[in-house]
């Protein structure tokens, strides 16, 4: 069963459409990657998603309710979606426990006991409960990231975004991420991810989806869209990320 239905969404900044009528499916448990060349639309979907953007038309709906309903309680929805960027955004002034807290108790009103107890236990998780008295700039880039991805798990999402996460990292720094990323794979939880990482893409998707001009070109298991894709246009924008 989809836990995410995204049906002929469309989305269009002033005169520059960027999502055309783009419609996708994201089962339960299953981690799918957006592909495609920048200004595809790849991040204009994940913040549709998250009800950052509102789009123009089209439905998509989280556990099968539409959250493109102008009703819909956007506040509500977003708390049961996590999402990061590329950019790490944690507040410099602040402990990476206390960034990590800092949702649950200002925005959902959780206690700051019982907030604490989850943001140490979510930063176990993520291998850095050393870490939580340390402020951002006192972390490596991987380890910023994973603090990022700890303050969104730590309200228990049913549904995680990951727009390009490793694409301010160090290429050192790249693996640690994107371990994390495959535990939570095996973890069961849903994902929806653009990312330029082809051998994670291949290791870890369970499904692919190629974007070009705002619309889904091609979409398949690993073993089609890379290495069998239909679609010309496909096959020369990988062509070109493997130069």
């Amino acid at each position: 069963m989809s836990l995410l239905s995204i049906c002929d969404v469309r989305k269009s900044f002033g005169s520059n459409l960027v999502l055309d009528g783009f419609s996708l499916e994201v089962d339960e448990g299953d981690c799918v990657v957006l592909i495609g060349a920048s200004g595809s639309g790849k991040s204009t979907l994940l913040r549709c998603v998250n009800l950052l953007e509102v789009v123009d038309d089209g439905v998509i709906e989280l556990d099968g309710i539409d959250i493109t309903d102008p009703r819909a309680n956007a506040d509500r929805i977003r708390s049961g979606i996590g999402i990061v960027f590329q950019a790490y955004n944690l507040f410099p002034h602040l402990s990476v426990l206390d960034n990590v807290t800092l949702a649950p108790v200002r925005v959902h009103r959780i206690r700051r006991d019982v907030a604490r107890a989850r943001a140490l236990d979510m930063l176990e998780r993520v291998g850095l409960a050393d870490k939580a008295s340390a402020r951002p700039d006192e972390l490596s880039g991987g380890q910023q990231q994973r603090a990022a991805i700890a303050r969104a798990l730590v309200n228990s999402p049913s549904l995680m975004l990951l727009d390009e996460v490793t694409s301010a990292l160090d290429p050192e720094l790249v693996g640690e991420v994107l371990d994390l990323l495959r535990e939570l794979k095996d973890d069961g939880m849903t994902m929806l991810i653009c990312t330029h990482e082809m051998g994670f893409a291949r290791s870890v998707a369970d499904k692919i989806c190629f974007l070009d001009n705002g619309r889904p070109l091609e979409v398949g298991p690993p073993s089609q869209v890379l290495e069998n894709p239909v679609e010309p246009r496909t096959r020369e924008f990988l062509r070109r990320i493997r130069l």
